[in-house]
C-alpha cells in the first residue's frame, strides 16, 4: 500500500524554543535570483529603447506567437463578448454573480473610505481640505497559459472601475496562442477597456514606459511569475505597483468544534497553490489536532494536486498546539497571515484580538475559498508578514489624494509669521521672504 502519511510539523507553544521553531517555519526569503533580475532589467531596457519591436520580439520568442505587429495582439471587444456568450450557462452565471458581489463590496468601500474628499473653513476664512481623484489609466497583469485566474481579473479590474479609473489596460500571455475563455469573459464583465496578449517582463515594460501601441499606465497591478515580479520592482517609481506578493498563506485558529475534515480541506486549499504555500493550524486541543492530521492523511490521496499539497505541508506547514485561544490570537498577530480563519463557536470575540491579518474569515462556515471567488472583499492580500503594515487591494489603491489650501488675507498674517520664523531657523531665506511679503 502507498504511504499516505505526511511528516507535517507538530509544534507545542509550551515547549522551550517554540518561538525559534515557529520563526523557522515562517522563514521565507523571496527568491531574488540575480539571473532573473538581470534578465528582467535587460528586457525592460530594450522595451524602453525599442518599444513595439522589442515587445513583439520577446512575445514571439517566449510565447511562440507569430504576429506582424503588436497591434495584431490586441483583442477586440467583440472577442471578449463572444467568450462570455460561449460559456456554459452555470459557469457564466457564477462569474456574473461573483462580479456583482465584488462590485457591491467595493462600491460600499468607496463610500466608507472617504473617496469624496473633504474641506473645512477656519475662523479667519482659510479653507483646508483634500481632493480625491482616480488614476487616469491602470494596467492589469493576468497570468496566462496553465495558470489562468478569471477571479484575479475581477478582483483587480472591478475596484479600479469603481474608483473611477478612466482606462483599464489588461495584458495576458497566451503561449502558443491559447486563450482562456473564462479570463476573457471576466474581462468583459469587469469592463476592461483594452487587452493585449503579451506577458512577462516585456509586458510590464510596455505598461510602465508605453510603446507605439501600448499606452503608458499610472499603476500596474496583478500577479505574475518571477520575471514579472522582478520587472515590477524595477519599474516602481516610474509607475505605481500594488505589491510584490509571496506564496499564498492560510492560518486557521480552531477551538476544536469544527469538523476536522473541513479544516483539513481548508489547509489544502492554500497548499495546492504551489509547493511554497503555507498552511498552519493553531488549536488548544491536542486530540483535535490529531483528528485533523488523520483527516489530512485520509483526504489527500483523493485530490488531483496531492503532490503539490504534500510538499507544501511537509516543507512549510505546521499543526500547533497552543495553551488557549488567547495565545492563538497572540501567535496569529505575530504571523500576520494573508488569510486567517477563526473557526470557532464565537469567532467575533477572537477577531477583536487580531491586529494583523490580510483578511479574516469568521465562523466554521466561512471557508477561505469563498473569499477567493465570490464573498466580495478583495482576494489580493499582503503576504509574508506584510499584513503588519499593508492592506488588501481596494478602491483606495486606484485613487490619489491632493491637499487643498486656500489661505485668507487674515490667515496669511498668522501663518506667515509662523512660516517665516521656521524658515529662518532652517536657513531658507527665500521661503521666509515669500511669507513675509504678504504680511501687513
Amino acid at each position: 500500500m502507498p504511504d499516505t502519511s505526511i511528516p507535517i510539523r507538530r509544534l507545542d507553544s509550551r515547549e522551550p524554543g517554540f518561538r525559534q521553531q515557529l520563526a523557522a517555519v515562517l522563514a521565507f526569503e523571496a527568491s531574488e535570483d540575480e539571473a532573473i533580475d538581470r534578465a528582467a532589467a535587460a528586457i525592460l531596457a530594450d522595451v524602453k529603447a525599442r518599444g513595439d519591436a522589442a515587445v513583439l520580439d520577446y512575445t514571439q520568442r517566449f510565447d511562440k506567437l507569430a504576429a506582424a505587429s503588436l497591434a495584431a495582439l490586441e483583442l477586440p471587444q467583440a472577442e471578449l463578448q463572444q467568450a462570455l456568450a460561449s460559456l456554459d450557462p452555470a459557469r457564466r452565471d457564477a462569474l456574473q454573480a461573483a462580479a456583482a458581489r465584488v462590485r457591491s463590496y467595493h462600491e460600499r468601500q468607496k463610500i466608507e473610505c472617504g473617496s469624496d474628499g473633504f474641506s473645512y473653513t477656519e475662523a479667519d476664512g482659510t479653507v483646508l481640505g483634500q481632493k480625491v481623484t482616480p488614476l487616469d489609466r491602470v494596467g492589469i497583469y493576468v497570468p496566462g497559459g496553465k495558470a489562468a485566474y478569471p477571479s484575479s481579473v475581477l478582483m483587480n479590474a472591478i475596484p479600479a472601475r469603481v474608483a473611477g479609473v478612466q482606462e483599464i489596460i489588461m495584458v495576458v500571455p497566451t503561449p502558443q496562442g491559447v486563450k482562456n475563455p473564462l479570463v476573457l469573459a471576466a474581462a468583459a464583465i469587469a469592463g476592461v477597456d483594452r487587452i493585449f496578449t503579451i506577458g512577462g517582463a516585456q509586458a510590464v515594460g510596455a505598461l510602465a514606459y508605453g510603446t507605439q501601441t501600448v499606452p503608458q499606465v499610472d499603476k500596474i497591478v496583478g500577479p505574475g511569475n518571477a520575471y514579472v515580479a522582478a520587472a515590477k520592482r524595477r519599474v516602481f517609481g516610474t509607475v505605481g505597483i500594488d505589491m510584490i506578493a509571496g506564496p499564498s498563506e492560510i492560518l486557521v485558529i480552531c477551538d476544536g468544534s469544527t469538523d476536522p475534515d473541513w479544516v483539513a480541506m481548508d489547509l489544502f486549499s492554500q497548499a495546492e497553490h504551489d509547493e511554497l504555500a503555507q498552511s498552519i493550524l493553531l488549536c488548544p486541543d491536542a486530540a483535535y489536532i490529531a483528528q485533523v492530521q488523520a483527516s489530512i492523511e485520509r483526504l489527500l490521496p483523493s485530490l488531483p494536486r496531492r503532490e503539490v499539497i504534500r510538499t507544501s505541508l511537509t516543507d512549510r506547514g505546521a499543526l500547533v498546539l497552543v495553551r488557549d485561544m488567547d495565545e492563538a490570537c497572540e501567535i496569529a498577530n505575530f504571523i500576520a497571515p494573508e488569510h486567517l480563519e477563526i473557526s470557532a463557536c464565537e469567532p467575533a470575540q477572537w477577531a477583536a484580538k487580531i491586529r494583523h491579518a490580510g483578511a479574516m474569515f469568521l465562523g466554521r462556515y466561512t471557508s477561505e475559498s469563498l473569499g477567493d471567488y465570490c464573498a466580495g472583499p478583495n482576494h489580493v492580500l499582503p503576504t509574508s508578514r506584510t499584513a503588519r503594515f499593508s492592506s488588501p487591494l481596494g478602491v483606495y489603491d486606484f485613487q490619489k489624494r491632493s491637499s487643498m489650501i486656500e489661505v485668507s488675507r487674515a490667515g496669511a498674517q498668522t501663518l506667515g509669521r509662523i512660516a517665516s520664523e521656521l524658515a529662518h531657523g532652517e536657513g531658507l531665506q527665500a521661503h521666509a521672504r515669500s511669507a513675509e511679503l504678504r504680511l501687513e
